[in-house]
């Protein structure tokens, strides 16, 4: 069975400014404690395809892939693929994002597949992407609400972490 996984955290913090730092692929290794690097290859409209690379693992392998990221601001969504799939069969990632009471809802819906020959199968990467996605998830939030508690506009936040 492929592997899905859903995970959402609440950000009290307005939606422009949401959307906007966490659409900001240039900063996302500012953003996310994951990502050493982005390299953003094409832009048209509200697509762009881009390079993710991580800092290297714990056996010092770096991962790096090309993904295709898909923007739609009206309706509050993302949806994204990996073009390099690596040891993926696929991967597919939807952002939603919705106004609450308490604040931004954002969440991440992932399906995928590990190819046959990937050194992890489904359960292993499902379990991987559930315990890390919470951890992303926390530290999106609390750089993003810190931004919110300045008094940044959505126009400033999109300056690096260590801008605030």
């Amino acid at each position: 069975m492929p592997g899905h996984t859903e995970n959402e955290v609440t950000i009290d913090a307005p939606l422009d400014l949401v959307w906007d730092v966490t659409n900001d692929l240039d900063h996302w290794p500012q953003l996310f404690s994951e990502y050493a690097s982005v390299e953003v290859m094409e832009r048209e409209g509200n697509r762009t395809v881009f390079r993710l690379t991580m800092y290297p693992d714990e056996n010092g392998r770096v991962w790096s892939w090309v993904s295709e990221r898909v923007a739609d601001r009206s309706a509050l969504t993302v949806t994204a693929r990996r073009i390099e799939t690596g040891p993926f069969q696929y991967m597919n990632i939807r952002w939603e994002y919705e106004e609450t009471p308490r604040g931004v809802r954002m969440r991440w819906t992932q399906d995928f597949a590990m190819k046959p020959d990937a050194p992890v199968d489904d359960e292993w990467m499902t379990a991987n992407i559930n315990r890390n996605s919470p951890i992303q998830m926390d530290l999106i939030r609390n750089k993003i609400e810190q931004r919110a508690r300045l008094g940044r506009d959505s126009k400033d936040a999109a300056a690096p972490a260590s801008a605030v």
